[in-house]
């Protein structure tokens, strides 16, 4: 009989293989699922993992989606080493977007390229106040900075059908609740012809350097996690935790708002209904998988794109709901969370638990 035995201290080894093998029963089960449906398991596997990687443009799209799952996985990580529990990404995401398609739309003709800076601004500073909004309960008046944040997504999700619906709708548009295509001064240069790829890989790559230095080399940063590992340690040490909850907030909350900024001045070009792609609740995976370290969220924010991609693809060519792409998200998310169980419990059989023996 096996049984779970605590471990004298966490498995270092498990800690990195944990989301290896959640990936691999990921696959298996994905496995099974293309066999229940009547899908070509083989098939099916393509569309998720290779289809996204075989040609130098494919490889661009990946890195399209992968961009704002890396930068809005970023700021989570800083969240969550901070026990501080944001979960309403994909509202500052939004907000974000809003905020810099405000200022893409005061583009004139004579606008000069400036522009793209104050777009990208824009978009940060709004994906600040809506995490703000939720310090700002949290800290005042001790509100669940869970819920709050939460709640703020489908405020945020009414705020864009109220512009897109309304006085930001296209009058060339033929009624389609969107705003009007985006003037070239505005948009995010491209990093290559024939590529959608953005220099938004870089902000997100610079931003993988910046929160690296930030958590490890700076004390800001060893207060910000002492905080969250040891909230009595940290006390005791002087860390204020009302200026770590700010943080915390106002750093994932601006790399949201740069990740909504990005996609609607880059690929998509301008404000629709559909800029909500689930991304800042994918970032939460992507944060996990990637174990809450910036060079970790760059693999695992590859992963989710490659899920994102496969989704589509299967959808189209499969004939399968697009609703996969969350059954595969929901598949890893679950794999991770009993595998990782193997970091703090090791398995034995019951014989060996009884007279102490262990491996």
């Amino acid at each position: 009989m096996i049984k779970l035995q605590v471990r004298a201290q966490p498995s270092g080894f498990w800690t990195f293989a944990s989301p290896l093998l959640a990936l691999l029963i990921t696959v298996l089960l994905g496995v099974l699922l293309f066999s229940l449906l009547g899908k070509d398991p083989v098939r099916g596997l393509q569309m998720f993992f290779w289809e996204p990687i075989k040609s130098t443009y494919a490889l661009g799209e990946l890195v399209v989606k992968a961009t704002p799952l890396l930068l809005i996985a970023l700021g989570l990580a800083v969240c969550f080493r901070s026990n501080v529990w944001n979960i309403g990404a994909e509202g500052q995401y939004i907000i974000g977007a809003v905020c810099a398609s405000g200022v893409a739309l005061l583009a004139e003709k004579d606008t000069g390229s400036w522009i793209v800076v104050a777009v990208v601004l824009a978009g940060v500073l709004g994906g600040m106040v809506w995490a703000g909004i939720t310090a700002l309960l949290r800290d005042r008046f001790n509100a669940n900075e869970i819920l709050v944040s939460l709640m703020m997504v489908y405020v945020a999700v009414q705020v864009l059908g109220l512009l897109v619906y309304g006085p930001w709708k296209d009058p060339l548009g033929y009624n389609f609740p969107q705003t009007k295509n985006f003037d070239a001064v505005t948009r995010i240069p491209r990093l290559m012809d024939g590529s959608r790829m953005t220099i938004g890989v870089l902000f997100a790559l610079l931003g993988v350097g910046a929160v690296w230095v930030f958590l490890f080399r700076t004390r800001a940063g060893f207060a910000q996690q002492v905080g969250g590992l040891a909230p009595a340690a940290a006390r005791y040490a002087g860390f204020s935790a009302r200026q770590a909850l700010w943080t915390a907030l106002l750093v994932s909350g601006g790399m949201a708002g740069l990740a909504g900024a990005l996609e609607v001045a880059g690929p998509i070009g301008q404000l629709t209904p559909y800029v909500p792609a689930g991304y800042g609740f994918a970032a939460i995976i992507v944060a996990y998988v990637g174990r809450l370290h910036p060079v970790g969220l760059v693999f695992s924010s590859l992963l989710m794109s490659m899920f994102y991609i496969g989704g589509e693809l299967a959808q189209s060519r499969l004939g399968l709901p697009k609703s996969l792409t969350g059954v595969f998200q929901g598949l890893l998310l679950f794999s991770l969370l009993a595998c990782d169980t193997l970091v703090n419990y090791r398995l034995v059989r019951q014989a060996q638990a009884a007279t102490g023996g262990s491996r």
